[in-house]
């Protein structure tokens, strides 16, 4: 066979040799990343979890107690406010230009207030001043200023009558249960058609006494 014989051409390939022995392909770019992201995405979380770590502000720390401020915390303007009892009868009632709250003690201050309670018996009370200032279970009520407490007349359980009682003082302090009137201020006491003033007065309604204390004028009317 001539050398220019295209057949001579099969004469040098060894056709049985592998496939194995061609060439390899040389791996791509992406291929080579895909090895490597799960590793840079471990990375970005720690960074990120780091971040977050360093943005997170501290826990600020325990601060004392504040003192409970004597200001007022709320107010009541033009008010009344009435109790009842478990029969739905009055049992008291408070008006007042202006109410304050001042959280330090719970007490409650009204200018130009009108008290009116109405005792078991059924006998009203009638309370006024300039000033009132009462605790926080109103068992006591601090009078200032054109201070008048009047009981109204009534009749006793045994059938007796009991006289109208009226105080009079620019400072008056009442207390509820039980019954009790003191000053320690000039007072007048007006008892039906008598009239009793004194430099200091505690006056004890369950027992109907009344105490008075320095100079003492009085002035009894025979009935």
């Amino acid at each position: 066979m001539s050398p220019s014989d295209p057949l001579d051409f099969l004469d040098t390939v060894d056709l049985t040799e592998p496939a194995a022995r061609l060439p390899k392909r040389k791996p791509k770019l992406l291929d080579r990343i895909s090895i490597y992201l799960p590793v840079m995405l471990m990375g970005l979380l720690a960074l990120a979890s780091y971040w977050l770590l360093r943005a997170t502000p501290a826990p600020e720390a325990p601060q004392a107690a504040r003192p409970v401020s004597s200001e007022p915390d709320y107010f009541m303007r033009g008010f009344s406010v009435k109790a009842f009892d478990a029969d739905g009868s009055l049992k008291s009632e408070v008006l007042g230009d202006e109410a304050r709250h001042h959280p330090d003690d719970d007490r409650i201050e009204i200018d130009n207030a009108r008290i009116r309670n109405i005792g078991p018996e059924g006998r009203p009370t009638v309370a006024t001043a300039k000033l009132v200032t009462t605790n926080a279970d109103n068992s006591q009520f601090i009078l200032q200023g054109d201070a008048v407490v009047v009981r109204e007349a009534a009749v006793g359980p045994d059938g007796e009558t009991l006289p109208r009682l009226e105080f009079r003082g620019e400072y008056l302090k009442v207390f509820v249960d039980p019954e009790r009137v003191i000053s320690d201020q000039p007072v007048t006491l007006l008892r039906g058609t008598d009239r009793l003033v004194a430099n200091s007065l505690d006056y004890r309604g369950d027992t109907g006494v009344a105490d008075f204390k320095g100079r003492v004028k009085a002035q009894l009317i025979p009935r």
